[in-house]
């Protein structure tokens, strides 16, 4: 069922981003949102419920400016780090623990870090994530994961937990 719910909800996203009613379009639609709901089968809530719940949608809607405001930042810094040599670099791969606990949040929380300039996760072991860093500015693991962590699994626990 959860399946099928998220097959829809894919489908429709599709739809509205292309905007269009050809059928082409909706076929692929329809075969690009199968392929992702059976991917992300073992991420999906089983209580489909929650979905619904407004109070997750607006954490959702905040977490989308919340998120490109640390993007554009991040993208700044590393502009600043290759026009400017001088500035350091201490490249290094780091160990953070998160407390989220639903799978999906997990993989929301890596993507976000991944998709910050400067941060990569590289593998994602039950709570704890190994992130290469561009530039590690502390050696105090509670700070590093305040540092990378911190800025995303506040807005995260509300909208998956």
């Amino acid at each position: 069922m959860k399946v099928l719910v998220f097959w829809i909800f894919a489908a429709a996203l599709w739809m509205l981003l292309f905007w269009s009613a050809n059928p082409a379009v909706i076929a692929g639609g329809c075969l690009a949102g199968l392929v992702v709901s059976l991917a992300m089968r073992p991420l999906l809530p089983d209580n489909l419920g929650r979905l619904l719940d407004v109070r997750r949608w607006f954490w959702a809607a905040l977490f989308v400016p919340y998120f490109l405001y640390y993007v554009v930042r991040a993208n700044l810094d590393i502009m600043l780090r290759v026009l400017n040599p001088d500035l350091p670099i201490r490249p290094g791969i780091v160990k953070l623990r998160t407390n989220l606990q639903s799978p999906m949040a997990r993989m929301f929380l890596a993507n976000s870090i991944s998709l910050t300039p400067g941060t990569l996760t590289i593998d994602l072991d039950g709570q704890d994530l190994y992130v290469h860093w561009i530039n590690i500015s502390t050696d105090e693991p509670d700070r590093r994961g305040e540092l990378i962590v911190g800025k995303f699994e506040p807005l995260l626990r509300r909208i998956f937990e």
